[in-house]
């Protein structure tokens, strides 16, 4: 479930807005622990990831961060009248160009760092995914059909009323329909996940045997690519629905809400806009 799907997206990165100002100084350590703890790097490879890091950090405070306050600014314009799905449906795809960008530029640092990793790497990773898919499993796939809906639908009003508020009897009524007929459902989404997860272990062994770094950097962000859009066409045409789905969902709920919910969603987008403007100063 925790794939790129547009609602989970929008919210959550609307809802972490909140403690981003403070995080996001920490970025590039929190994301070598984070990487540490999933690859164990050796004291050459950690020097390594984190300059990468570092640098990585940089150009995304100085030269991404300002395009976000763009977008929160229309997103905020946005939030105060009725919307359309194609409306709720290109704010992600902006969201997700501006991810690309930053998938770029972390790839073309992380290259050389991944030419660097080995076997004691490559089963460090396998062995953290699996403990991570047994948690993964536990959260989704455990329990009866209803039960597994019931943890799908308190994680999305969570979601909806960190953002919106209170929400009434007939708006709960409302997304737990949206989430009843959800494309989604956890047997595909841990298919999908071990996909991926494959696709990057692979790529990472190749990269050893790899004489070139723009190789390297061609075929990372070739796995990128097909996180987001999976090889078969099964696969394609699940995404595309999940995405049109969310962007539906996302704009019924909305369309529904009061004015002192979405006074409140404007106060904290903001809110989040001047926090924006913190992080980018000089």
């Amino acid at each position: 479930m925790k794939r790129c799907l547009l609602v989970i997206l929008v919210l959550s990165w609307l809802q972490g807005c909140s403690s981003f100002k403070l995080g996001y100084p920490q970025l590039p350590t929190l994301g070598y622990w984070w990487l540490d703890s999933a690859l164990s790097f050796t004291d050459e490879q950690s020097l390594r990831a984190k300059e990468a890091l570092q640098n990585t950090h940089r150009w995304h405070r100085y030269q991404e961060l300002p395009t976000y306050l763009d977008l929160l600014e229309r997103t905020t314009a946005l939030s105060q009248s009725p919307v359309q799905a194609s409306q709720v449906c290109s704010v992600w795809v902006e969201v997700q160009n501006k991810m690309d960008r930053t998938l770029r530029t972390s790839i073309t640092q992380a290259a050389p760092v991944v030419m660097a990793l080995g076997p004691r790497q490559w089963s460090h990773l396998a062995r953290h995914w699996e403990v991570k898919n047994e948690d993964w499993e536990k959260e989704w796939l455990q329990g009866t059909p209803d039960e597994r809906l019931e943890r799908r639908l308190e994680k999305s009003l969570d979601r909806y009323s960190g953002f919106y508020g209170e929400l009434s009897p007939q708006q709960i009524t409302l997304i737990k329909a949206q989430v009843a007929q959800s494309a989604w459902n956890p047997h595909w989404g841990r298919q999908d996940r071990l996909r991926r997860q494959d696709d990057l272990l692979s790529a990472l062994r190749q990269a050893r045997q790899s004489g070139s770094v723009a190789q390297v950097e061609a075929s990372l962000y070739a796995v990128w690519q097909r996180w987001l859009t999976p090889p078969d066409e099964a696969g394609r045409m699940m995404v595309q629905k999940m995405t049109q789905q969310a962007c539906d969902n996302l704009a019924q709920l909305h369309n529904t809400t009061t004015p002192e919910q979405r006074l409140r969603a404007s106060r904290r987008l903001r809110a989040y806009e001047r926090d924006l403007r913190d992080l980018i100063k000089p």
